[in-house]
Protein backbone atom coordinates (compact mmCIF):
# COMPACT_ATOMS: atom_id res chain seq x y z
CA UNK A 1 0.00 0.00 0.00
CA UNK A 2 1.79 3.49 -1.03
CA UNK A 3 0.58 6.42 0.41
CA UNK A 4 -0.37 9.71 -2.17
CA UNK A 5 0.09 13.31 -0.75
CA UNK A 6 -2.89 15.13 -3.19
CA UNK A 7 -1.30 18.49 -3.55
CA UNK A 8 -3.08 21.27 -1.63
CA UNK A 9 -5.24 23.95 -3.81
CA UNK A 10 -3.48 26.89 -4.34
CA UNK A 11 -5.33 30.01 -2.79
CA UNK A 12 -3.35 33.52 -3.73
CA UNK A 13 -2.95 35.54 -0.60
CA UNK A 14 -4.09 39.10 -0.87
CA UNK A 15 -2.10 42.39 -0.01
CA UNK A 16 -2.86 43.82 3.48
CA UNK A 17 -4.18 47.03 1.23
CA UNK A 18 -6.71 44.98 0.20
CA UNK A 19 -7.75 43.64 3.39
CA UNK A 20 -7.76 46.87 4.81
CA UNK A 21 -9.67 48.47 1.89
CA UNK A 22 -12.42 45.23 2.90
CA UNK A 23 -12.42 46.34 6.53
CA UNK A 24 -13.07 49.84 5.86
CA UNK A 25 -15.87 49.23 3.78
CA UNK A 26 -17.47 47.12 6.14
CA UNK A 27 -16.46 49.72 8.84
CA UNK A 28 -17.58 52.44 7.31
CA UNK A 29 -21.43 51.15 6.61
CA UNK A 30 -21.58 50.00 9.96
CA UNK A 31 -20.60 52.97 11.83
CA UNK A 32 -22.93 55.22 9.45
CA UNK A 33 -25.65 52.93 10.22
CA UNK A 34 -25.30 53.01 14.08
CA UNK A 35 -24.23 56.57 14.00
CA UNK A 36 -27.65 57.55 12.60
CA UNK A 37 -28.86 57.06 16.65
CA UNK A 38 -25.86 58.97 17.97
CA UNK A 39 -26.98 62.03 19.67
CA UNK A 40 -24.64 65.12 20.01
CA UNK A 41 -23.72 64.76 23.66
CA UNK A 42 -20.51 63.61 23.95
CA UNK A 43 -19.22 60.25 25.96
CA UNK A 44 -20.22 56.79 25.28
CA UNK A 45 -23.74 56.21 23.80
CA UNK A 46 -24.84 52.31 24.74
CA UNK A 47 -27.74 52.52 21.98
CA UNK A 48 -25.14 53.49 19.56
CA UNK A 49 -22.91 50.77 20.75
CA UNK A 50 -25.72 48.36 20.70
CA UNK A 51 -26.89 48.95 16.96
CA UNK A 52 -23.09 48.88 16.07
CA UNK A 53 -22.29 45.33 17.60
CA UNK A 54 -25.59 43.80 16.48
CA UNK A 55 -25.10 45.23 12.71
CA UNK A 56 -21.43 44.12 12.67
CA UNK A 57 -22.80 40.49 13.82
CA UNK A 58 -25.28 40.54 10.80
CA UNK A 59 -22.94 41.86 8.40
CA UNK A 60 -19.99 40.29 9.45
CA UNK A 61 -21.39 36.90 10.43
CA UNK A 62 -24.48 35.94 9.20
CA UNK A 63 -24.24 37.28 5.59
CA UNK A 64 -20.59 35.91 5.48
CA UNK A 65 -22.15 32.34 6.75
CA UNK A 66 -24.69 32.56 4.05
CA UNK A 67 -22.71 34.28 1.23
CA UNK A 68 -19.83 32.04 0.57
CA UNK A 69 -17.12 34.01 3.26
CA UNK A 70 -17.73 37.38 1.88
CA UNK A 71 -19.15 40.48 3.42
CA UNK A 72 -20.17 43.05 1.74
CA UNK A 73 -16.33 44.76 1.59
CA UNK A 74 -14.79 41.74 1.05
CA UNK A 75 -17.50 40.93 -1.69
CA UNK A 76 -16.09 44.70 -3.20
CA UNK A 77 -12.20 44.07 -3.77
CA UNK A 78 -12.92 39.84 -4.33
CA UNK A 79 -11.77 38.18 -1.04
CA UNK A 80 -13.15 35.69 1.20
CA UNK A 81 -12.58 33.26 4.49
CA UNK A 82 -11.95 30.09 4.55
CA UNK A 83 -11.00 27.55 7.52
CA UNK A 84 -7.23 26.71 8.14
CA UNK A 85 -6.40 23.02 9.65
CA UNK A 86 -3.35 21.71 10.52
CA UNK A 87 -1.39 24.86 8.97
CA UNK A 88 -3.57 23.69 5.60
CA UNK A 89 -6.46 26.04 4.04
CA UNK A 90 -9.41 23.46 3.64
CA UNK A 91 -11.62 25.20 0.73
CA UNK A 92 -14.84 25.85 2.97
CA UNK A 93 -16.45 28.51 5.16
CA UNK A 94 -15.77 28.74 8.76
CA UNK A 95 -18.20 27.34 11.11
CA UNK A 96 -20.60 29.93 12.79
CA UNK A 97 -19.01 29.57 15.77
CA UNK A 98 -15.29 30.31 14.60
CA UNK A 99 -16.76 33.46 12.52
CA UNK A 100 -18.03 34.58 15.92
CA UNK A 101 -14.98 33.95 17.79
CA UNK A 102 -12.87 35.84 14.73
CA UNK A 103 -15.30 38.84 14.11
CA UNK A 104 -16.02 39.19 17.64
CA UNK A 105 -12.52 40.30 18.38
CA UNK A 106 -12.90 42.81 15.33
CA UNK A 107 -15.97 44.15 16.85
CA UNK A 108 -14.35 44.78 19.95
CA UNK A 109 -11.21 46.79 18.31
CA UNK A 110 -13.58 48.93 15.62
CA UNK A 111 -16.42 49.39 18.40
CA UNK A 112 -13.10 51.05 20.15
CA UNK A 113 -12.11 52.72 16.78
CA UNK A 114 -16.38 54.14 16.59
CA UNK A 115 -16.02 55.27 20.01
CA UNK A 116 -12.69 57.51 19.13
CA UNK A 117 -14.07 59.05 16.50
CA UNK A 118 -17.00 60.21 18.32
CA UNK A 119 -15.23 62.00 20.81
CA UNK A 120 -12.06 63.21 19.45
CA UNK A 121 -12.41 66.28 19.31
CA UNK A 122 -13.50 66.71 22.95
CA UNK A 123 -10.46 64.39 24.32
CA UNK A 124 -7.27 63.86 21.53
CA UNK A 125 -5.96 61.19 23.29
CA UNK A 126 -9.30 59.19 21.89
CA UNK A 127 -6.86 58.29 18.63
CA UNK A 128 -5.02 55.04 21.20
CA UNK A 129 -8.13 53.65 20.93
CA UNK A 130 -6.80 52.36 17.22
CA UNK A 131 -4.08 50.62 19.05
CA UNK A 132 -5.78 47.15 20.03
CA UNK A 133 -6.45 47.49 15.82
CA UNK A 134 -3.53 47.83 15.05
CA UNK A 135 -2.20 45.31 16.88
CA UNK A 136 -4.46 42.56 15.95
CA UNK A 137 -4.14 43.41 11.85
CA UNK A 138 -0.59 44.18 12.16
CA UNK A 139 0.61 40.93 13.02
CA UNK A 140 -0.64 40.11 9.50
CA UNK A 141 2.63 42.08 7.92
CA UNK A 142 5.01 39.89 9.90
CA UNK A 143 3.49 36.16 8.84
CA UNK A 144 4.81 36.44 5.51
CA UNK A 145 3.91 33.31 4.70
CA UNK A 146 0.16 32.82 5.48
CA UNK A 147 -0.57 36.51 6.24
CA UNK A 148 -3.13 35.67 9.18
CA UNK A 149 -3.71 38.89 11.97
CA UNK A 150 -4.22 38.01 15.52
CA UNK A 151 -8.00 36.95 15.23
CA UNK A 152 -7.74 34.69 12.24
CA UNK A 153 -4.75 32.91 14.42
CA UNK A 154 -7.32 32.57 16.54
CA UNK A 155 -10.15 31.42 15.39
CA UNK A 156 -8.48 29.38 12.49
CA UNK A 157 -9.35 31.64 9.36
CA UNK A 158 -7.34 33.21 6.64
CA UNK A 159 -8.77 34.92 3.69
CA UNK A 160 -7.79 34.35 0.32
CA UNK A 161 -8.50 36.02 -3.17
CA UNK A 162 -11.70 35.20 -4.74
CA UNK A 163 -13.27 35.31 -8.60
CA UNK A 164 -16.30 36.67 -7.25
CA UNK A 165 -17.01 39.83 -6.22
CA UNK A 166 -16.98 43.55 -7.76
CA UNK A 167 -13.18 44.38 -8.19
CA UNK A 168 -13.93 47.65 -6.73
CA UNK A 169 -9.92 47.46 -6.00
CA UNK A 170 -9.31 47.08 -9.77
CA UNK A 171 -11.54 49.43 -11.38
CA UNK A 172 -10.41 52.43 -8.80
CA UNK A 173 -6.84 51.58 -9.60
CA UNK A 174 -7.55 51.63 -13.70
CA UNK A 175 -9.83 54.87 -12.93
CA UNK A 176 -6.86 56.77 -10.90
CA UNK A 177 -4.68 55.16 -13.81
CA UNK A 178 -6.75 56.94 -16.50
CA UNK A 179 -6.71 60.23 -14.62
CA UNK A 180 -2.77 60.54 -14.41
CA UNK A 181 -2.59 59.62 -18.55
CA UNK A 182 -5.37 62.49 -19.24
CA UNK A 183 -3.66 64.93 -16.74
CA UNK A 184 -0.29 64.34 -17.82
CA UNK A 185 -1.52 65.32 -21.65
Amino acid sequence: MTIVKIPQKHYPKPEIIRRGMALGIDFLGIWLVSSLLGSSNLGIQFAQIFVFILTWLVLRVLIVYNNRGQSLGRWAVNLKVLEVENGQIVSRIPELQALLQREGILCFSTLLISIGLSNIIANPTAILLVLPLAIDCGSALSDTQMRQALHDRYAKTIIVSSRRGYSLDLKVKRLVEKMQRNVRR
